[in-house]
């Protein structure tokens, strides 16, 4: 089976979508474009970015809703899905991936002037959209965070230690990658994950981060992917970047979530001058697992007031 046959099979990418790539100056980065459905759009466009280890497909189901009132761009991140991977002896910083948003913006969504957008983060994506809509807040009409407030951060004490683990871990490189016989293989494993997903769910986003080998299929994203951060932000530095988030916020909290037992996150939430708090049932995949309906009415309200 070559990438063509893939593309062709009942894996392939759904309905109302097209692909899309989106050079920048070291990188490319792809994606799935959801056409506004309607012809009287007077809303931003919106931009999507993913979770760790997942890719574009994860809006599967969300896009095309939010498609009905404008225009849904969904990227992979680099080492993700079908765009570009980092240089060799690169890593994945956090800082990395907000400049690639911030070039990606700049580049191909100014549309000639600073017409803001409305950004949508799950997970690593909501931290990343988050500094940036920190940093740059006049490029952000509306940001929606999917179980996502602020990225992960770790105490001071802990700074050398985490750098070591993450030396040697780039000095030893990658084991190498395992193949898989066919797609459905590797989706029912995904299922099991640090986050589960239903057989739907990964077999949705499993086929776009996999890749023909001689043998079978091999995981597309860069395995340094999975290598330790070198340095981590303390949580002191986590409050202040929250702190000068003014972009009107969604926090789409999932009631079995990864964040749900976690302690310390009132003090997050109270930092965001203006926070709108959306509960909904799921896990940290809430919107492509399961029920997404809430999720979905809840942006939809923020976005569009609908």
């Amino acid at each position: 089976m070559n990438d063509a046959v893939l593309a062709r099979s009942r894996l392939a990418n759904p309905a109302g979508c097209r692909e899309a790539h989106w050079p920048l100056q070291n990188i490319e980065l792809a994606g799935l474009i959801w056409p506004s459905k309607t012809h009287t759009n007077h809303h931003p466009a919106a931009l999507m970015v993913h979770g760790w280890l997942d890719n574009a497909m994860t809006f599967a189901r969300l896009a095309p809703e939010l498609s009905e009132y404008t225009s849904v761009h969904a990227i992979d991140m680099a080492g993700h899905g079908h765009s570009g991977h980092r240089p060799p002896g690169y890593g994945y910083w956090l800082t990395d991936y907000v400049a690639d948003l911030c070039e990606l913006i700049d580049v191909h969504f100014s549309q000639g002037g600073e017409q803001p957008l409305d950004l949508v983060g799950h997970s690593l994506g909501g931290i990343v959209c988050a500094i940036y809509a920190a940093a740059f807040p006049e490029r952000v009409r509306r940001l929606v965070m999917i179980d996502s407030i602020g990225p992960l951060s770790r105490p001071a004490k802990e700074t050398i230690p985490q750098l070591r683990r993450a030396l040697q871990k780039k000095r030893n490189g990658s084991a190498p990658p395992a193949v898989y016989p066919d797609i459905e293989t590797a989706a029912r494993i995904r299922e099991g994950g640090l986050s589960p997903l239903s057989s739907e769910a990964a077999a949705t986003l499993v086929p776009r981060n996999m890749q023909v080998h001689p043998d079978g299929f091999v995981w597309r994203t860069d395995a340094r992917l999975r290598h330790p951060t070198a340095l981590m932000m303390t949580e002191e530095q986590v409050h202040a970047s929250l702190s000068e988030l003014n972009t009107p916020t969604l926090f789409v909290r999932a009631q079995e979530g990864l964040l749900a037992g976690r302690k310390g996150l009132d003090k997050r939430v109270e930092l965001i001058p203006e926070l709108t708090i959306a509960e909904v049932p799921g896990g940290h995949h809430c919107h492509l697992d399961g029920d997404t309906a809430p999720v979905a009415s809840a942006i939809k309200r923020f976005l569009f007031n609908a």
